[in-house]
């Protein structure tokens, strides 16, 4: 049994060193130092795509990103926060179609102690988490319509009521 563990230990931190090289010859090839350093194409084909990246990442606005899925929405929003004046504050990406319908607003917006059962402390959602930075709402669509005038709140005004609370947080 120990041995079985260390084997599959063993096995483990092979194929993490095995990925480790590829990753690294990777961004050799594509003369990077990390996956994140520039969008791929941003030179050539997305040039045009690139221009309105600076453009709105300059401005202290909230951006609606369309595309399908797998276009690169997340790629050009990770860009456009690099550029911004956020960029030293979080990234938070939310998939918003992941989250439970009930938890939702919690997870959102937070929530104060005793709000629900279950809230035995306060917590802090992930809008308060993003504070300084860029939250980007992956499937915005999938959010429960209920929750449109506190999302509205929060775009428009930037601030947010955690559930149970009387007072907003800036």
């Amino acid at each position: 049994s120990a041995l079985r563990h260390f084997a599959r230990q063993r096995d483990a931190t092979a194929l993490r060193e095995v990925a480790e090289a590829d990753r690294r010859s990777l961004l050799n090839r594509l003369g990077r130092t990390d996956i994140a350093d520039a969008v791929v194409g941003a030179d050539s084909g997305l040039r045009d795509v690139m221009e309105r990246v600076a453009q709105v990442a300059h401005a202290d606005a909230p951006v609606l990103l369309l595309g399908a899925t797998g276009s690169g929405k997340e790629v050009i929003a990770r860009a456009i926060h690099r550029q911004s004046e956020r960029a030293s504050g979080p990234f938070v990406r939310v998939n918003c179609g992941a989250i439970p319908g009930e938890l939702v607003d919690s997870e959102l917006f937070g929530h104060e102690r005793g709000s629900f059962t279950g809230a035995i402390r306060d917590k802090k959602g992930l809008f308060e988490l993003a504070h300084r930075g860029t939250i980007l709402l992956d499937e915005v669509g999938e959010l429960p319509l209920e929750l449109q005038p506190k999302l509205l709140r929060v775009l428009q005004e930037g601030q947010v009521e955690r559930l149970g609370s009387p007072r907003t947080v800036d």
